[in-house]
C-alpha cells in the first residue's frame, strides 16, 4: 500500500527537461511511518470526538448508523484529501521548476499552510455551499434521500478529480464540487417535480461559475504576461528569464518571493477549499447525530434571553410589513420552505410566515432556556426553523426590494437577528477542523508528481524561469485576495496555470498546443460532466433507498 501510494513514477508523457528538478526521491521510511501515524491518529481522534460529542448529550446511535456515518465521514475526508493532492499541486509546482524548494520540502512546507489554513478559517464559507444544497433535503438531512444526495455530490466530485489527476490535468476541485450539488438539484427537482422543473438549482450560483470559468483564466493569462513584461522592464537580470542551472536556486530575494507566494497560495487554498468539506461533514453528522449536532449546544446560556428579545422584535418587524396576512406557524414552514425554492421572499405572505415562525422561536428558547436544554424530540425541528428564518430573512434584506421595504434600522435589527441564527445552527466543532486539516494537508503530499509535471514541463515548450515563476504565482496571489475581498467565486487552479501560460508568452515561449486544449476541454467540461454524474448517482441511490423503503 505505502508503496503504491508514494509511487515516484510521473505522469505519462514527454520526460522531464534535462535540467529539471528531481521529482523521483525517495521518501524515508520515518516519513511514511509518520504519515500513516497521522492519518490513523486523525481517525481515531475523530471516532472519539463523535463518541463525546453525543454521549454528553445522552444520544445513543445503533451500530448500523455508526457504521452509515463511518462511511459517509470516510468519503467526505476522500474528497478533501484528493483535493490537497490535486489542487495543491499547483501552488508547488513553481516552486519545485525553479529550484527555490526541493520536491518533498515543498509538498510538506505547502502541507502544512494547506493544514492551518483550514485551521485558522472562519466556517463562513461551509455553510454558504450548503445553502446550494435543495431545501427539502437539507431540511430531511437525516432521511435516506438526504444521505443520497450527499453521497452522489461527493462520490461525483471525487471520481471527476481522479479522473483529471490521472492524466494529470490541474482541474478545480471547487468547481468540481458545485457542479455535484447543482447536478443534484436539478435531478431532485424533476424526481419531486416532474418533467421541466429547475426550482432546486440556484442558477444565480451556476451563472457565477460560468463567469469565473471564463474570466478566471484570462486574468492569469493576461496579469502574469503583464507582470513578467514589467519585470523585464525594471530588473535586468537575465538570469531571471532563462531557465534555472542544475539544481542551482534563483537569488536570494526571488526565491523570498517564490516561496512567500507559494506560502500565500497554500494558505488560502486550505481556509477556502478546506471549508466546503467542513459544510458537507456537518450536514452528514446533523442526519446521523442530531441531538449532538443540529445545534450548537455551546451558545453560552446567558446569550438566550437576548436572542429571544431579538426573534421578539424581528417578528414583529415582520408583521408589521405584512399588513393583514396571517400565517398558522404549520402552514408558516411551508411558505417559508417554498420561498426558498423559488427565490422569491418579498411577499406579505412570507412576512407574515417569518413572524410566525420566529415567534415559535423565542417560544420554545424560552421555554428550554437554552439551546444546550433542548430535548433530542425538539431539536430537529428547531433547527428547521431557525435555518428558514435565517436563509428566507436573509433573501430578502440582500434583495433590492428589501432594501426598499424595510428601513436601515429595521435591516440593522434583523441583521443582529441573523447573527444569533447562525451562532444557534452553524457551528462546526474544533474536531472537525482538525480532521479536514489533517486530509487536506496529507493530501497535498501524495500524487502532487501528474499536475506538478504539467504544470511544470506541459503547458510552456521551455523550462519553468525564476521569473515565469514569480509572475504566475504573484499574480495568483493578488487575485484570489482580491477576489476574497469582492466575495467573486475564483478558481486557484485556473488561475495559475493560465498564469504559467501568459509568463511562457511573456519570456518569447510558445505554448504546448495538445495540453492547452486538454486544460480547456477539461475546465469547460467539469460542470456538465459533474452535474450529469452526480444527477444519475443521485438517481440510482435514491431509487436504492426506495426500494429498501428507507426514503
Amino acid at each position: 500500500m505505502a508503496s503504491t501510494i508514494f509511487s515516484t513514477d510521473t505522469a505519462d508523457g514527454p520526460p522531464p527537461h534535462p535540467h529539471g528538478p528531481r521529482l523521483n526521491q525517495p521518501i524515508p521510511v520515518l516519513g511514511r511511518l509518520l504519515f500513516f501515524a497521522v492519518l490513523l491518529g486523525g481517525a481515531l481522534y475523530a471516532g472519539i470526538s463523535i463518541l463525546a460529542d453525543t454521549s454528553s448529550v445522552g444520544e445513543s446511535m445503533s451500530m448500523g448508523v455508526l457504521a452509515f456515518l463511518a462511511v459517509a465521514l470516510l468519503v467526505a475526508l476522500c474528497f478533501e484529501f484528493v483535493n490537497g493532492f490535486h489542487d495543491t499541486a499547483n501552488a508547488v509546482a513553481t516552486v519545485i521548476y525553479t529550484n527555490s524548494m526541493p520536491a518533498p520540502v515543498a509538498v510538506i512546507w505547502s502541507g502544512v499552510f494547506n493544514f492551518l489554513g483550514v485551521m485558522f478559517s472562519s466556517g463562513a464559507v461551509a455553510y454558504t455551499i450548503v445553502t446550494l444544497l435543495p431545501v427539502d433535503l437539507l431540511l430531511h438531512v437525516g432521511s435516506g434521500a438526504g444521505f443520497a444526495m450527499i453521497f452522489a455530490l461527493l462520490t461525483a466530485a471525487v471520481l471527476w478529480n481522479l479522473a483529471t489527476w490521472y492524466v494529470g490535468l490541474p482541474n478545480s476541485s471547487s468547481h468540481a464540487l458545485i457542479g455535484s450539488i447543482l447536478g443534484v438539484g436539478f435531478a431532485n427537482q424533476l424526481i419531486s417535480s416532474g418533467t421541466g422543473g429547475t426550482a432546486g438549482v440556484d442558477w444565480g450560483q451556476a451563472q457565477k461559475v460560468l463567469s469565473s470559468l471564463l474570466i478566471s483564466p484570462l486574468i492569469g493569462f493576461l496579469g502574469a504576461m503583464a507582470l513578467l513584461y514589467a519585470m523585464k522592464l525594471l530588473l535586468k537580470n537575465p538570469k531571471l528569464y532563462r531557465a534555472p542551472e542544475g539544481d542551482v536556486p534563483p537569488p536570494r530575494g526571488i526565491r523570498a518571493l517564490l516561496i512567500f507566494t507559494c506560502t500565500a497560495v497554500s494558505f488560502a487554498h486550505g481556509g477556502n477549499d478546506g471549508q466546503k468539506g467542513m459544510g458537507l461533514i456537518m450536514l452528514i453528522l446533523i442526519g446521523c447525530a442530531p441531538t449532538a449536532y443540529a445545534l450548537n449546544r455551546s451558545m453560552p446560556v446567558e446569550a438566550t434571553p437576548a436572542f429571544v428579545a431579538q426573534a421578539t422584535q424581528s417578528a414583529a418587524i415582520f408583521e408589521a410589513h405584512a399588513g393583514s396576512a396571517t400565517v398558522s406557524p404549520s402552514t408558516a414552514r411551508a411558505v417559508l420552505e417554498s420561498a426558498l425554492k423559488t427565490k422569491s421572499a418579498s411577499d406579505p405572505v412570507v412576512y407574515a410566515a417569518l413572524g410566525s415562525v420566529s415567534r415559535a422561536v423565542a417560544a420554545q428558547l424560552t421555554a428550554f432556556g437554552a439551546l444546550k436544554n433542548v430535548p433530542p424530540s425538539a431539536t430537529s425541528g428547531l433547527r428547521n426553523d431557525m435555518y428558514l428564518v435565517l436563509d428566507t430573512s436573509k433573501l430578502i434584506t440582500k434583495s433590492a426590494d428589501g432594501a426598499i421595504a424595510f428601513s436601515v434600522e429595521e435591516r440593522k435589527q434583523l441583521g443582529s437577528y441573523q447573527a444569533g441564527l447562525e451562532q444557534g445552527t452553524r457551528s462546526i466543532p474544533v474536531w472537525v477542523k482538525i480532521a479536514v486539516a489533517i486530509a487536506l494537508g496529507l493530501g497535498t503530499m501524495v500524487g502532487w508528481k501528474r499536475i506538478v509535471v504539467t504544470v511544470g514541463e506541459r503547458i510552456g515548450k521551455s523550462h519553468l524561469t525564476y521569473g515565469m515563476g514569480a509572475a504566475a504565482e504573484l499574480m495568483t496571489a493578488m487575485t484570489i485576495l482580491l477576489a476574497e475581498r469582492f466575495g467573486v467565486p475564483v478558481s486557484t487552479t485556473h488561475i495559475l496555470t493560465s498564469g504559467v501560460a501568459g509568463a511562457s508568452v511573456a519570456n518569447g515561449a510558445s505554448l504546448q498546443g495538445r495540453t492547452i486544449r486538454n486544460m480547456a476541454l477539461a475546465w469547460v467540461m467539469t460542470l456538465p460532466v459533474v452535474m450529469l454524474l452526480s444527477g444519475v448517482l443521485y438517481w440510482l441511490l435514491l431509487s436504492a433507498v426506495r426500494a429498501a423503503g428507507t426514503a
